[in-house]
């Protein structure tokens, strides 16, 4: 599998206004990218592209396929048809699928894996042609199913299998696929969770419950998208999980469960409110679903 040079090349960012988004299209612009960023927050969208030189930005849900279809003939009439694109849009929510608000719960797996299906699907056309590389942002989360996280796991865990899947369906176009892991990262999203208290990290052993700084876990990513890599781990140890993916479902199923009635305790008499999406990206999900 050959490398690729990302001077020139174009690079689609979904969920690029902020967090992981946001870092990698300053990371890849210093590369000599020329970044096309999506997202739902115009404002920060076009801050982030003023210190991305040579980008553009477009406004645009990734659960809306025709508007997709607009942005990708847009992208192509501005900067050139996609060399990579980069499925990181994505919402959070937490709590106990018994109390969960249902609209939140459903929004998450349509946002983290059909929006990345969708994104995919728009631009796939110009992937092909470029011979380029598609990377699906991932997560821990797609190894681990932790308690309280279902919706989040289940949308994570969907969109690595859509990847592995596309894989083998585009790589006699010279077509690329990887898939992203990261563990916890300072994030909008992140911070947000904690503050929703979604999970007790205190209790998580060494690297597991550890917050990891956004910048280092870019440069991995984007150092495994300049190689055109399957897997990417955004944290090096994330790579040891792979070798005990099969035992986590017990493990996790075995959690104390004095943690998991006090959980649904809080969230019960929080109200379905205390399992909308979290953080500022959730936030304008939401936000953009109200104007609609």
């Amino acid at each position: 599998m050959s490398s690729t040079d990302l001077q020139g090349k174009v690079v689609v960012v979904t969920g690029a206004a902020r967090g992981l988004g946001a870092e990698l299209s300053r990371q890849l612009t210093a590369q000599g990218a020329r970044v096309a960023l999506l997202g739902l927050e115009p404002e920060v969208l076009a801050d982030v592209s003023a210190a991305c030189p040579g980008s553009s930005w477009w406004e645009v849900d990734v659960t809306d396929g025709d508007a997709l279809a607009r942005v990708a003939l847009e992208v192509e009439d501005r900067l050139g048809p996609a060399d990579v694109v980069i499925a990181n849009a994505g919402i959070a929510t937490g709590g106990p699928l018994l109390f969960a608000d249902a609209t939140s719960y459903d929004r998450v797996i349509e946002v983290n894996l059909l929006g990345s299906v969708r994104t995919v699907r728009a631009f796939l056309p110009q992937v092909v042609t470029t011979r380029g590389y598609v990377l699906q942002v991932a997560s821990v989360a797609a190894l681990v199913p932790g308690p309280m996280m279902s919706a989040y796991c289940a949308s994570k865990a969907g969109a690595e299998a859509f990847a592995h899947s596309l894989r083998g369906e585009v790589r006699h176009h010279g077509v690329d696929v990887g898939v992203a892991y990261l563990s916890w990262t300072d994030t909008d999203m992140v911070r947000g969770a904690d503050e929703r208290g979604f999970a007790d990290r205190s209790k998580l052993p060494g690297v597991f419950g550890r917050t990891n700084p956004v910048g280092p876990a870019v440069e991995r990513m984007v150092a495994g998208i300049a190689a055109r890599a399957p897997h990417v781990y955004a944290q090096k140890w994330v790579r040891t999980l792979m070798y005990v993916r099969a035992v986590m479902p017990s493990v996790t199923a075995h959690a104390p469960k004095r943690e998991a009635r006090d959980a649904e305790k809080r969230i019960r008499e929080a109200g379905p409110q205390a399992t909308t999406p979290v953080g500022a990206g959730g936030a304008a999900d939401v936000l953009g679903r109200t104007k609609d």
